[in-house]
């Protein structure tokens, strides 16, 4: 039997504790503005995109682990913008129009310019890539996400010397987001990498899961995947990219700095303030499981924080 809300995670461990706080004022504010109810899964992406993706290549870096039913990967996750609650993104992201599309590529790079949804499907041969995500609330899932490395995308651009870090923003238009009335962080989403952390094979600019164009919900039309690092850290509905010098403030660590650190890279040895990390429930299984350092892909990441202490860096 699949477990759509694993029992034994505590309420105050599904949403962070600002946000938890502010839950009934959410929960009434949505009735008040009358949220649309979600279309399905795949409402808003049009054949053209769907053709696009027919033919991928198998990725070396898939894990051979059982895949989370599609019914799960699109109709239980966060993203705030559609509201606090698991279903909401599902329920609620019918208002999202993803056609036109556009991602404004600026900062320290030669050729800044902005991209159509088009352009980026084009931009490199797609791949399926079937990752572990991991969510620091606690539970983890396994999907076929479909993209390229983001590095494809940066060798178009061409960075600048100045270029340290990367920022992604996520889409600001409150009427097709509607969780994006309430305040329950400082909107637009923002989210950053490392440069090195950006440009590492891993890194997925995606446009799709399970074969098809990303559905709402999971972050249409195009968004960025870090199988590494906690889930809140693979910035969705993405307009622009920002190559920066110094570290973005990003959402979380700006909301709740004790509890989010920049890195946030998944680590069963750094407990959340509020809970352990150590073991997760993957989404599907009843059992819990061991959290595996960097998420699993140890071998392959483990290189980029030689040194550093990663209790500090968190």
């Amino acid at each position: 039997m699949l477990i759509r809300k694993p029992s034994d995670i505590v309420p105050s461990e599904i949403t962070p504790q600002p946000v938890y706080a502010r839950r009934r004022e959410f929960m009434k504010s949505a009735a008040l503005l009358g949220l649309a109810a979600g279309l399905g899964p795949l409402a808003h992406a049009n054949a053209s995109a769907a053709a696009v993706l027919a033919p991928l290549k198998k990725s070396p870096f898939s894990t051979a682990e059982p895949q989370t039913p599609f019914d799960n990967v699109t109709h239980y996750g966060n993203f705030y913008e559609f509201g606090t609650d698991k279903e909401d993104p599902a329920d609620h992201s019918g208002s999202l129009r993803v056609r036109p599309w556009a991602v404004r590529v600026e900062g320290a790079v030669r050729k800044p310019g902005t991209f159509d949804i088009e352009t980026l499907l084009k931009l490199a041969p797609l791949e399926e890539r079937i990752y572990r995500m991991r969510c620091v609330e606690g539970w983890s899932m396994v999907i076929p996400w479909v993209g390229y490395p983001f590095s494809e995308l940066v060798k178009r651009v061409e960075l600048s010397g100045n270029a340290k870090y990367v920022e992604f923003t996520t889409l600001l238009d409150p009427q097709q987001m509607p969780g994006q009335k309430v305040p329950v962080l400082d909107w637009p989403y923002v989210e950053g990498l490392r440069m090195d952390e950006a440009m590492h094979p891993l890194t997925l600019l995606t446009v799709g899961l399970y074969g098809q164009p990303l559905p709402s919900q999971n972050g249409a039309p195009v968004r960025i995947v870090v199988p590494w690092k906690y889930g809140f850290k693979s910035a969705k509905s993405i307009v622009r990219i920002r190559f920066v010098e110094q570290q973005p403030l990003t959402s979380w660590n700006k909301a709740v700095p004790r509890e989010y650190g920049f890195y946030s890279n998944v680590n069963p040895h750094v407990d959340h303030p509020r809970w352990s990390q150590a073991k997760e429930r993957r989404i599907g299984e009843f059992l819990k499981r061991e959290t595996l350092m960097f998420n699993g892909y140890a071998d392959q990441v483990a290189s980029l924080y030689a040194g550093m202490d990663l209790q500090k860096y968190f």
